[in-house]
């Protein structure tokens, strides 16, 4: 990327996530007072004074914690740090000073990186309580208060000075969401697609909590891929951070081009699967299956690929329309694939079927059959257009469109696919009146 990077660093509960928040103006990063919330590095692009730069918020760097997801943490952050052009050193002025604020100080140090000393929940502006951060030896704390947004501005104004003038791309952006239910793989397919371990993998469900994107570039194009938290039934979200962290899966799927739905094979499907998958079709969502740990059903001599997606189509006839792909994570077996198929499938939402063609293949589904005829009135299809893209939509025109039935628009969704595929993406047909002549 040659658009700057801004890193948030600091010890737990300081305050990072809610500043994350202020300055990108948005709610995309969780908060709690839970420690440990933020795991993974969360990527949001922010711009202030006529400077882009991407913001990154980090995890919480424990103290001489050997515990692993505080170790894979602190890896975390170690790599956001790396990547960063700027890191903003985030502190509590209300807690003070604290005896391992020393060990991020000599973190910084090494990575002769620029940084900034943020004294966060300084509330009254005229408050001192944020002097004896002068100690650390860092340079002027700048004081702000994520709450209430005091001191913001300024920080951002410091931060468009120290950040070099780019130019941003002029590209489209294609956000991907890889959506599914916990622990199906998640952070390690979108990992192996990077050729890198940008999101934290654990054994343990539950992982990622926060929505997060993470930029790359694919034959040209930009593409940010959104790895989520997995959705679980609503009965089993007990905790308040689970539960916010599955509206923001929602949430992301709402903000995706297209998503990615991750299956488990060892597994099979479960209805849950079918929900999510609903959830992004539903939303005009591109949407691609992608079967996971396929690598360990092919030990087994199970080659029942074809019978699952028999099986999902018979519960969720859309899926017959999307492209499914049968990959491992683990071996990288078919990954790749994944980023062609995504680019066909973004093409299959923009394709744009001329007048004439789409009129043709309407009067030749019209001779094939006509719709069912209404109780003492006759029902009439003079003519059609594609009205939209993405999702592409075929506007039907005819006398009397409240009494076409539905059975005969599933007839003309079918023969519109037969004859222009919209592979991987809803087909929606609107039936409207024809204008009185």
């Amino acid at each position: 990327m040659n658009v700057p990077v801004v890193a948030l660093i600091g010890r737990p509960n300081v305050g990072k996530s809610a500043l994350f928040n202020r300055l990108v103006d948005s709610d995309s990063a969780i908060v709690s007072e839970e420690a440990g919330t933020t795991r993974d590095r969360h990527f949001a692009r922010a711009q202030w004074n006529g400077r882009d730069f991407w913001l990154v918020d980090t995890g919480g760097i424990a103290e001489d914690s050997r515990l692993p997801m505080d170790l894979e943490i602190r890896r975390q952050v170690d790599e956001a740090i790396a990547e960063a052009d700027l890191v903003m050193f985030v502190l509590d002025a209300k807690v003070g000073v604290h005896p391992s604020d020393a060990k991020i100080v000599d973190l910084l140090r090494e990575s002769q990186k620029p940084w900034l000393v943020v004294a966060n929940k300084v509330d009254d502006p005229n408050s001192t309580d944020f002097y004896e951060f002068y100690n650390l030896g860092l340079g002027d704390p700048i004081p702000v208060s994520a709450t209430n947004g005091k001191g913001s501005g300024d920080l951002l104004d410091i931060v468009a000075e120290k950040i070099p003038e780019v130019v941003s791309p002029a590209d489209e952006q294609l956000h991907v969401a890889v959506i599914g239910r916990p622990n199906v793989g998640k952070s390690s397919f979108v990992n192996k697609l990077l050729g890198e371990d940008r999101l934290v993998v654990s054994d343990v469900a539950g992982t990622t909590r926060d929505a997060i994107d993470t930029p790359m570039k694919y034959h040209g194009r930009d593409l940010v891929f959104i790895d989520t938290a997995g959705l679980r039934r609503q009965a089993r979200v007990e905790d308040g951070v689970e539960f916010y962290s599955g509206l923001r899966t929602r949430r992301a799927i709402e903000r995706a081009d297209i998503c990615v739905l991750l299956i488990d094979a060892t597994e099979g499907l479960h209805n849950q699967d079918l929900k999510i998958a609903h959830m992004a079709w539903d939303a005009g969502r591109g949407l691609i299956m992608v079967v996971n740990k396929w690598d360990i059903k092919e030990e087994k001599g199970d080659k029942s690929a074809a019978h699952l997606q028999r099986d999902a189509g018979e519960k969720a006839p859309f899926l017959k329309f999307v492209p499914w792909i049968f990959t491992s994570a683990l071996t990288g077996q078919r990954v790749n694939k994944v980023l062609d198929v995504i680019l066909e499938v973004e093409a299959e939402r923009k394709k744009r079927i001329p007048t004439s063609e789409v009129n043709e293949g309407l009067h030749g589904l019209l001779a094939r059959r006509q719709p069912p005829q209404a109780a003492g009135r006759e029902v009439k299809l003079n003519y059609a257009t594609q009205v939209s893209v993405a999702p592409p939509t075929i506007a039907v025109f005819g006398n009397a469109p409240d009494l076409v039935a539905e059975h005969y628009l599933r007839f003309l969704h079918n023969g519109f696919r037969e004859l222009w595929g919209f592979t991987g993406s809803p087909l929606l047909i609107v039936l409207r009146r024809k204008a009185a002549a």
